[in-house]
């Protein structure tokens, strides 16, 4: 098979040689953008989650990337209008953090700073940040339309911000009020229930004598606070005591508490006495709101005490706690102190401690009827999923779904933080509250009085529960809007389902009464090698921008999503990628044969017929391997389809029918019409390396934009009579090995079968390197499933072997020439050493 063709493939597949070549050309051909790809077919929509404006991408970007990208290359090969939006988020709590975090290394702060300065700082870091996401985001092969690229604080998206908050106030689902609240002292401000991270740690239980009763609590500083003491209504012990009111005086400080009954209490937990502390603690905050308790505020902002505290006054928590457990201690009513097990509240985003505490703050009402719906938000984004409207894969995660949704509570959406959305409220002189999307419609209401905006933020996931519509032009109607929307598909992480789908499901169903996307699909978390989660603090994280500049950015992607079942998390290492990346060099090599050993390359539209068993067998194992890419790939099994495309390329193609070939030759229509289906089927997974191959047809088209591969049924009669060829050639391969009989060697060897016919078992007997004959004497028998066969395993000796059998001859008839030897040794080791000088020369015949 010698070819005309000089292909320009080098030796080795050299990633960084091509891959920023190769983008520039998929950008410049416009093909990422729907509007410019060939043909009218079905719309296929992904809003890329947007990654926050923060700075680098991480594995989990790069995986959600990946995942994306595979769809979208899948669907465009198939013909439909594909659209990739991708976007940024300007991450408000995460981002100022990060600005406040630089500014401390400089000496100030934002205070220092005033509120303009520090957003213009915050802007200026965004800018470069965003800049370099985009940059990496291209380095993963992301064939995103960049000319819908959105960021969540556009002038567009602001705009959808402030209408769907407008238009909710009027629906009365948007309200201001007093509530226990999720406090970051170091972020001072609000974080919302999901937002919360919950750590078991080591902690105290302090029991402390209490009036009549005798209280635990793992707070004993919040006892100066309480207005109420709660007992399970069955517990006999303190019956007498329900409905009184009672003044504690808890070392020197005095306290009025009503006492009430509630079956909510343990009465076997500690003494079956609750303090109630409703400003502190969102248990006790529901039991003020029941029984019509007082709410005093003990901790301030700071996380310090307010004068309701007495003479603790102005100590942080911490100290507070110490000096009141000792004062206790003094007089007398500090029982004992226990070791407890306790989940402690902390920040998601700086890890401080959280302080639960009543705010006056923004909410969203989720039990709240919507006007003209007969349905509360909640209940639109349950029946959203319950009634199959949006399907949730893998499937296990529509229970967690629910257990979030059927728990949810009203949603606080201010942030007491200055990067982000601004709440559109202003405050007349007169405490006059005007909601307007702007300030100019603000003013027009006012009738030119003087109005000040509320100082608070947008919760970030507001913005972003709106990305699938506020990115397609909402609340314009556009055509992109009625083209895109609802988008197919919501790729991302199992650990946001909380933060954002859920929350994007329930604003669209509300604010445009369809549903944001038709299937959610969630993948794992990337874990080390040990299965540990990567950390800064263990050292264990990989820089997934690293492993494109070593390995090239298709190795990556393939180490992503291949090893793992779905939703499962991954586990990924060096090592990983370094084999994937060996992998892509292989089908780069299987490439380099094909081309090199055909006379002319050129594109095969039509199926070939294949002249052989093997001709056949390969485009039968073409077909299947379509039909199951294909189906896997429409049901969301990325790495089943990885694995099966991996398999037929080395196992299949390689490892047997290219080596075939160079027995059978003649077979140029049939390897470029495999080759080239094969690079079209990888083309999702291992975008560049194919793109680069694909280049050496004479076809003008980009592989980007060429047509998926369709399948005939398969006989399985051939691929049948397949497998006994195989069988027949490992079974002898085994023999041999088993007999210490070199691959080179060729021993005799009779074939039949009833599968095969005579040009299947030279194959055979090429592959398995032995001599057909049609009689043989002193042979082994074996037999398959269809075929027999006879193989003389006596006269098969390896060179090396004859070598050494040679010197051995030549040792033993030296000893015997030796006229000392035979005068001396006693008869019998002469008549030995004749011996074995006879067998050694019968091995030899």
């Amino acid at each position: 098979m010698k070819s005309n063709f000089k292909s320009d493939l080098a030796k080795a597949y050299e990633a960084k040689e091509f891959e920023s070549g190769i983008y520039q050309a998929w950008e410049k051909s416009g093909f990422f953008n729907p509007d410019k790809l060939p043909g009218a077919g079905k719309p296929f929509v992904i809003s890329m989650p947007p990654p926050n404006a923060t700075g680098v991408l991480h594995l989990g970007h790069a995986a959600a990337l990946t995942y994306e990208d595979i769809l979208i290359r899948f669907k465009r090969l198939r013909g439909y209008k594909t659209l990739w939006l991708p976007g940024t988020d300007h991450a408000a709590i995460a981002t100022q953090t990060r600005v406040e975090k630089i500014l401390a290394k400089e000496g100030t702060d934002r205070y220092k700073l005033g509120r303009e300065k520090f957003l213009e700082r915050v802007r200026k870091f965004v800018v470069e940040s965003r800049q370099t996401i985009k940059e990496q985001t291209r380095r993963m092969g992301s064939s995103c339309d960049w000319s819908r690229e959105r960021y969540t604080f556009d002038e567009g998206l602001s705009r959808a911000v402030s209408e769907a908050f407008v238009r909710m106030y009027k629906d009365g689902l948007i309200y201001r009020g007093s509530r226990i609240v999720n406090w970051c002292p170091r972020c001072a401000s609000t974080l919302a229930d999901d937002e919360v991270e919950y750590k078991e740690a080591d902690s105290k239980l302090y029991y402390i004598k209490y009036g009549p009763f005798v209280v635990a609590t793992t707070r004993p500083e919040t006892k100066l606070a309480d207005t109420g003491v709660a007992v399970n209504p069955q517990d006999k012990r303190y019956k007498k005591y329900v409905g009184k009111i009672l003044e504690i005086n808890l070392a020197g400080h005095k306290v009025k508490v009503k006492v009430f009954a509630d079956k909510i209490v343990d009465q076997n937990f500690g003494s079956g006495v609750v303090g109630v502390t409703p400003a502190h603690s969102a248990t006790d905050f529901a039991f003020a709101q029941k029984h019509k308790l007082e709410i005093i505020k003990l901790i301030d902002e700071q996380g310090k005490l307010l004068a309701s505290g007495g003479k603790y006054q102005g100590l942080d928590v911490a100290a507070a706690r110490t000096s009141f457990v000792k004062d206790l201690k003094k007089n007398g009513q500090l029982i004992k102190i226990e070791d407890f097990k306790n989940n402690l509240s902390f920040c998601y985003r700086c890890g401080t401690p959280l302080e639960p505490l009543v705010s006056e703050q923004w909410f969203v009402a989720v039990d709240k009827k919507i006007p003209g719906r007969k349905k509360s938000l909640k209940e639109l984004a349950v029946q959203a999923v319950k009634s199959g409207e949006i399907k949730i894969l893998p499937s296990q995660f529509s229970k967690v779904y629910f257990h979030w949704m059927n728990n949810l509570h009203d949603w606080c959406i201010s942030r007491q933080i200055w990067w982000g959305h601004r709440i559109p409220v202003w405050y007349g002189q007169a405490g006059e509250v005007i909601v307007a999307a702007n300030e100019v419609e603000a003013k027009k209401i006012a009738h030119g009085k003087k109005i000040t905006q509320d100082a608070d933020t947008l919760d970030t996931w507001f913005s972003s529960a709106l990305w699938t519509f506020s990115t397609l032009g909402w609340p314009r109607q556009t055509s992109d809007l009625m083209k895109f929307h609802p988008t197919s598909v919501m790729e991302t992480g199992y650990d946001i389902i909380f933060f954002w789908v859920a929350r994007m499901i329930l604003m669209t169903e509300y604010i445009l009464a369809e549903k944001p996307f038709e299937t959610v699909y969630l993948h794992g978390m990337i874990r080390d090698k040990e299965g540990r989660k990567m950390s800064k603090s263990l050292g264990n994280g990989i820089d997934p921008i690293e492993m494109i500049d070593k390995f090239g950015a298709d190795a990556l992607r393939l180490s992503l999503v291949i090893g793992s079942a779905s939703g499962a998390d991954l586990r990924l290492y060096e090592e990983k990628i370094a084999g994937y990346r060996n992998f892509v060099n292989k089908l780069w090599n299987i490439s380099r044969f094909i081309l090199a050993n055909v006379h002319n390359v050129k594109t095969i539209k039509t199926r070939p017929k294949g002249k052989t068993l093997s001709d056949r067998w390969i485009l039968a194992e073409l077909d299947c391997l379509i039909f199951e890419v294909t189906a896997d790939l429409d049901n969301y099994k990325f790495s089943a389809a990885g694995e099966n495309l991996y398999d037929f390329s080395w196992a299949k193609l390689a490892d047997w029918y290219l080596e075939i070939a160079k027995i059978e030759k003649n077979k140029d229509d049939i390897l470029l019409y495999i080759l080239e289906r094969l690079l079209i089927l990888w083309h999702p997974f291992t975008p560049y390396v194919t793109e680069v191959i694909w280049r050496q047809f004479p076809s003008k088209q980009m592989l980007l934009v060429s047509s998926w591969p369709t399948a005939k049924k398969n006989d399985k009669k051939i691929l049948a009579a397949f497998r006994e060829l195989q069988e027949l050639v490992m079974k002898i391969r085994n023999l041999k090995t088993e007999n210490n009989i070199a691959p080179v060697e060729l021993p005799d060897c009779v074939l039949v079968s009833k599968l095969l016919n005579k040009n299947d078992l030279q194959v055979v007997a090429k592959l398995a390197r032995v001599n057909l004959v049609t009689t043989i004497t002193k042979a082994k028998i074996f037999k398959t499933a269809h075929s027999h066969g006879q193989i003389n395993l006596a006269r098969a000796i390896s060179v090396r072997e004859k070598e050494n059998l040679e010197k051995y001859i030549n040792s033993l008839e030296t000893q015997l020439a030796n006229k000392k030897f035979v005068a001396s040794a006693p008869a019998n080791i002469i008549e030995q050493t004749k011996e074995k000088l006879k067998n050694a020369k019968a091995k030899l015949l």
